[in-house]
């Protein structure tokens, strides 16, 4: 398992929600005609190699974090598994710490879709390092060197990546309300 997996998994899910199918199998063309579904689709929307997304989601089936589509015999998340590891194993397995104060784009509960849902003490935001971002803050690693590009042009992906973030970094109080955000919209309870 690498972390990029989780960022591929996360963006099928969007994908799925945004309704890229438009019904009777009938797939919706992203960037120059192509399936965004595709291998080579879900490289220009995250900036992770063909060859990287390739392994990532043969990683993704062995792991049952994702299962084959009978139909079309593509990935596709498990839902409830990915949810269970990414409350209770993510951040053992991929940990976070706060660095260095720089510029980039807001995560975690930072994040302008969880701005407000919780009060902090004062303390520096956590952002993800990026030259053309607004926002000063703690640098925190994405995922993926590729997240910064990839959240700006699909705002649930940042989301997602923004409540991982928040249970990667977050105490028990923070990382149960990031769960619980992540459930509600993961979920759908």
């Amino acid at each position: 398992m690498k972390s990029q997996d989780i960022v591929v998994l996360l963006k099928l899910v969007s994908l799925q929600e945004q309704g890229e199918f438009a019904g009777h199998g009938e797939q919706r063309r992203g960037f120059a005609g192509e399936d965004p579904f595709s291998v080579r689709g879900l490289e220009s929307l995250t900036g992770i190699s063909k060859t990287e997304i390739n392994a990532s989601l043969k990683r993704s089936l062995s792991s049952g974090l994702a299962i084959k589509d009978r139909d079309t015999g593509r990935a596709n998340p498990h839902r409830r598994n990915l949810y269970e590891f990414i409350v209770h194993g993510l951040k053992f397995v991929f940990p976070a710490k706060a660095g260095a104060m720089t510029r980039g784009i807001p995560t975690a509960f930072a994040a302008p879709m969880l701005k407000g849902l919780l009060v902090s003490g004062g303390e520096y935001i956590h952002i993800w390092p990026y030259a053309q971002g607004r926002d000063m803050g703690q640098s925190v690693a994405p995922l993926f060197k590729s997240v910064p590009e990839a959240v700006q042009k699909d705002e649930r992906l940042y989301e997602y990546l923004a409540l991982v973030d928040a249970i990667r970094l977050g105490n028990q109080r923070q990382a149960g309300l990031a769960g619980q955000r992540l459930s509600e919209r993961f979920l759908k309870k």
